[in-house]
């Protein structure tokens, strides 16, 4: 490297370069620099409302290559950072795998490094998880694409019930579809809005004997109530995430303009207190980011082993972000909507819980704790007393023959203490009679 201090030019294997110009952006760049690595912590009181999570950087440039899920993460959040997108020397570092990885819905020669020591040294259903934990895209078997929209009404349901089931469990969708989850218009109480519910149940498939009948029954039951949404993808435990994603596409595609989303499991019991409701409503920007649930935070992983919470060191490093626990969370069709676009730029996590929240912080979303989520169930010394209902709003866990015995003695309780009955269901009350099925 020569140097002319005259020229004030740098001479290195043939390449002359200008020292004003260079020194110049240099000089722009030591100076924008604290800016740029503190200008994340820049969050002052009167912005916290706007965004009051997370205060980390959006993009993190760190990256643990010793966790599959945090290597692969670390790819996507680079491949989708805007001021990295059209940097060719950046888009170099991502090798193919994780590119396509990062974009693909599902490509076979994706998994290819499901083959490594440390993949495979996890347990077999973590194994099965990883090997297809790129796959994004199944076809329906069972679609209801009327659900919203059918020729007996036109109205935009209010209230979307989404409930993950599972093909045997039949008497559980039976029970809710009797009580908390039935479908239908309502009517609001306490100058609250009524409208359209309606209730749909998430499934995948799985496999059973030969002379099985239960997809025959799943067939027709499907053909019955009209309530059944299922995909070509085996229906375990660390495949719960799936219909999340899955649900939120078929959303924006059939039931884009529904208000409310409630999501749970079919072995809960729902008794939705109005008052949820009345901040909501309202036609205003505070309903857009509705989440609500049994918050927990400051989560770690469970590292045992025997429990099927198991997530080893080999696949995820760090703590958890804040998310809603158990079997139900009310959010809104908005932000159900956003939770699509945000998903295809997180890589699928093995619980589906833990995957939303992960999903609400790369949105900045925070979700909100309601004590009337019970995930961990009431005192055994209260279960069996409906008044210790009174200002629960969902209850985990109650098997169908309690979900009805539970609705019947609810209903009763209401009945002594009101003049006019009415039937309560789900978020409103009934004031017309539905067809019995």
């Amino acid at each position: 490297m020569d140097v002319d201090s005259n020229r004030l030019e740098l001479t290195t294997k043939g390449t002359v370069f200008n020292w004003n110009s260079v020194g110049t952006g240099l000089l722009l760049c030591m100076c924008l620099l604290p800016f740029m690595m503190t200008g994340h912590l820049l969050v002052s009181s009167s912005s916290a409302k706007m965004a009051p999570h997370p205060l980390n950087p959006f993009w993190n440039l760190r990256q643990i290559d010793t966790a599959l899920w945090n290597h692969l993460q670390h790819g996507c959040d680079r491949l989708y950072n805007p001021l990295l997108r059209g940097n060719t020397s950046i888009a170099t570092q991502l090798t193919k795998t994780r590119l396509v990885w990062c974009m693909s819905d599902c490509m076979p020669e994706v998994g290819l490094h499901t083959t490594s020591n440390k993949v495979k040294s996890m347990s077999d259903q973590m194994r099965a998880f990883v090997s297809s934990m790129h796959c994004r895209e199944y076809p329906y078997i069972i679609n209801q694409p009327g659900l919203c929209s059918s020729n007996e009404t036109l109205d935009t349901p209010l209230l979307l019930m989404a409930i993950k089931s599972q093909s045997g469990n039949l008497e559980n969708r039976q029970a809710i579809r009797e009580t908390w989850g039935r479908s239908g218009h309502v009517s609001g109480e306490y100058n609250i809005r009524g409208g359209l519910v309606r209730t749909v149940f998430l499934l995948g498939k799985q496999e059973y004997k030969p002379n099985s009948k239960i997809h025959d029954l799943l067939e027709k039951e499907s053909k019955t109530y009209g309530d059944i949404l299922q995909w070509d993808f085996n229906d375990t435990f660390f495949n719960l995430t799936l219909k999340d994603v899955l649900f939120w596409r078929w959303f924006q595609q059939y039931c884009p303009k529904a208000v409310f989303v409630f999501k749970g499991d079919d072995d809960v019991f729902v008794r939705t207190d109005h008052s949820l409701w009345q901040a909501y409503t309202n036609e205003t920007d505070k309903g857009l980011d509705l989440f609500i649930g049994e918050v927990i935070n400051n989560a770690r992983p469970n590292r045992d082993p025997s429990t099927k919470y198991f997530i080893p060191e080999s696949f995820y490093q760090g703590s958890y972000p804040s998310y809603a626990g158990g079997g139900g969370v009310v959010y809104s069709g908005s932000l159900a909507l956003r939770l699509k676009e945000v998903s295809d730029k997180v890589s699928l996590f093995p619980i589906d819980d833990v995957y939303l929240g992960m999903c609400l912080s790369k949105l900045g979303v925070v979700p909100s704790h309601h004590p009337g989520f019970l995930t961990f169930d009431l005192p055994n010394t209260q279960r069996g007393n409906p008044c210790a209902y009174k200002s629960v709003l969902l209850v985990h866990r109650r098997n169908p023959r309690e979900m009805i015995a539970l609705w019947n003695h609810l209903r009763n309780l209401r009945f002594t203490t009101i003049s006019k009955p009415k039937t309560k269901i789900g978020l409103f009350t009934h004031t017309q009679t539905l067809p019995d099925h």
